[in-house]
């Protein structure tokens, strides 16, 4: 049955977003030409973002990307199932998000995720920086690497309830400003081996606030690949491990014992990569229920074992900002 909606959802999303735009493509197609020479720079990913993971690739400057990220509820499971149309009847985390180039090398950006679990409300700001970019025939040049780095806010009101039971479970208690902050900086290094493509993605996260017994800074390190199964179809699949505190998770699963089970999980997602002419879709399978990294690298409590996954949807279109008068 799972197997068949899989399918059943990939056929539909196919026919729905597969839509002719070729002025837009070949204007964008013309952009790249100029601004990167053929048989020198390598493209190794088509997306600024896999499942869960970002990508090396960067915009070029005067490129406006806009783009809607969607995580829907469990598909299976005791949450899932037909009784809520295999997870369509709820959303789990919707983020809708902007990114432009300023150069060649440098992004920012800006987004608002409505957010998942005890925090919502989240707006995030941030920049991608590329170093360096893989050239074809260049051993000088053999990978691409870029930085990523953002500061998300949570704009949800505080929890002014100062019960000791509640200040162990609620990550809203916030006192001040910067306790509804949290950071992620993250070195992304990819290459690509004929059509396929791999990436690494070592990451930091912290969170000003944590519950009790949580950890307020984490490592973890990711990884993505990228491998074409046609002209317009391409599998993508993205994984995290977050290196956590052995002490921390079991202080967590006494706190929250009787509430809800605290076990917390590693990130997982595969997909399909859909291209069409002035768009990009990405459908989604993936045990994450937040999109952001702040937010799903630390706190992933859902388990693909358990039937916890859901599908979503990721799309983004380019826009033409300003031309670079510098090139011709």
């Amino acid at each position: 049955m799972q197997k068949i909606i899989l399918l059943f959802s990939i056929l539909i999303s196919a026919t729905v977003f597969a839509q002719e735009d070729s002025a837009v493509t070949k204007l964008m197609n013309s952009m790249d030409s100029k601004q990167e020479p053929a048989g020198e720079a390598t493209k190794v990913f088509y997306s600024q973002k896999l499942i869960n993971a970002n990508t090396v690739e960067v915009l070029h400057k005067g490129i406006l990307e806009f783009k809607v990220v969607h995580n829907f509820g469990d598909a299976a499971g005791t949450n899932g199932g037909i009784k809520r149309f295999f997870g369509l009847d709820n959303a789990a985390d919707v983020k809708i998000a902007f990114q432009a180039g300023l150069s060649d090398k440098l992004n920012v950006f800006f987004s608002r995720t409505k957010g998942g679990g005890n925090l919502g409300q989240l707006i995030e700001t941030g920049l991608k920086y590329q170093f360096v970019k893989q050239m074809e025939h260049d051993p000088k040049h053999p990978v691409s690497v870029t930085v990523f780095a953002n500061i998300v806010a949570c704009a949800m009101a505080a929890d002014t309830n100062n019960s000791a039971s509640l200040l162990a479970i609620k990550e809203n208690h916030f006192t001040n400003f910067s306790d509804r902050l949290s950071q992620v900086v993250q070195l992304m290094v990819a290459r690509k081996f004929g059509n396929i493509s791999l990436q690494l993605n070592p990451t930091y996260v912290h969170t000003n606030y944590v519950v009790t017994n949580d950890q307020k800074g984490m490592f973890a390190l990711g990884g993505g690949i990228r491998l074409p199964l046609s002209k317009k179809f391409v599998l993508v699949g993205d994984y995290f491990h977050p290196f956590r505190s052995k002490s921390s998770e079991a202080a967590l699963k006494k706190q929250y014992a009787g509430l809800y089970d605290a076990s917390r999980y590693d990130a997982f997602g595969i997909g399909v990569e859909i291209v069409t002419p002035g768009h990009l879709f990405h459908l989604n399978f993936t045990n994450t229920t937040n999109i952001l990294e702040n937010r799903f690298i630390p706190r992933t409590f859902s388990s693909w074992g358990k039937g916890q996954y859901r599908w979503g949807f990721t799309m983004a279109r380019n826009f033409v900002l300003f031309r670079d008068k510098k090139k011709k």
